[in-house]
């Protein structure tokens, strides 16, 4: 007989990263906040997207640690360091498998490849060891304590192959980077078609109707209410595709989304994508 399950989210505070002068709005050039989530049952536990640094990493075991649960898998859902180079220490702590999907597989080792030129010289010396290790569990499925877990690949959203995280017992979407709760998105690879596929991956997220959704990069003080994170991640793309067609320079672009989105966390995050958009 399953037992019932529950989730929790641990967010990480936004980090310095290793780059000179602000934002056009005079920021601080910082990288989002993180969300990482356990889903747990009566004796076993999953985690859901580890973090990035040594010492964030060392910050989540402590919490799955003092939540007294066997962590069986760690689901990594889409290939950006942010969320998974801290899962090859934590499957060592836990003795847990690290799963995700073919696609994602190719993305997480795309991410090895550029580490030293992208990862290495945001946050030096604060990366352990990231070997792949993931494995596609059968079916893109397992199970916990009774109840199936699934793993929907969606295709594009803010990178390539990219996937969620199913809970139906929880009515419960663990949706990475797919979906965005009150942190400015990452728009960088969102050049030609990119903007529209991210809506079909969101639309493939609704269609899943989920009561509450869990992003990769959330706001803390916002609830995980699905209707509104799919919606308000969706205006977000809308706006963007509207205002790219509107002006000409990625400040001008920068300043006028900021003017529709003026109380998102993390700036940075837009001024980089916006100087990719317009490169």
């Amino acid at each position: 007989m399953s037992t019932p399950l529950r989730y929790e989210v641990l967010v990480t505070e936004q980090i310095p990263q290793n780059v000179t002068g602000l934002v056009p709005n005079g920021d601080r050039r910082l990288f989002s906040p993180l969300s990482i989530t356990l889903v747990s049952g009566e004796r076993d536990a999953v985690l859901v997207d580890p973090p990035l640094t040594s010492e964030q990493t060392e910050v989540v075991g402590d919490w799955v640690e003092a939540k007294g649960k066997r962590l069986t898998h760690i689901v990594v859902t889409h290939g950006h360091g942010d969320h998974w180079f801290g899962a090859p220490a934590l499957a060592e702590r836990f003795g847990a498998r690290v799963v995700a999907p073919a696609g994602t597989i190719e993305q997480m080792r795309l991410n090895v490849q550029i580490r030293p030129q992208f990862w290495d010289t945001l946050f030096p010396g604060q990366i352990a060891d990231t070997p792949v290790t993931a494995v596609v569990p059968e079916g893109n499925r397992f199970e916990l304590e009774g109840h199936a877990l699934r793993i929907v690949e969606v295709g594009h959203s803010d990178t390539d192959e990219t996937s969620v995280l199913h809970v139906p017992a929880l009515d419960l979407v663990v949706a990475g980077d797919v979906i965005y709760n009150g942190v400015h998105q990452f728009l960088r690879e969102a050049q030609g078609d990119g903007i529209a596929r991210w809506l079909r991956a969101i639309d493939t997220v609704e269609s899943l109707r989920p009561r509450f959704v869990v992003a990769g990069h959330k706001d803390r003080n916002l609830d995980d209410d699905a209707a509104r994170t799919i919606e308000e991640t969706r205006s977000y793309l809308n706006a963007a595709a509207e205002l790219l067609k509107e002006n000409d320079t990625a400040l001008d672009f920068f300043n006028a989304m900021l003017r529709r989105f003026p109380h998102r966390l993390n700036a940075g995050a837009l001024w980089g994508g916006a100087t990719a958009l317009y490169a």
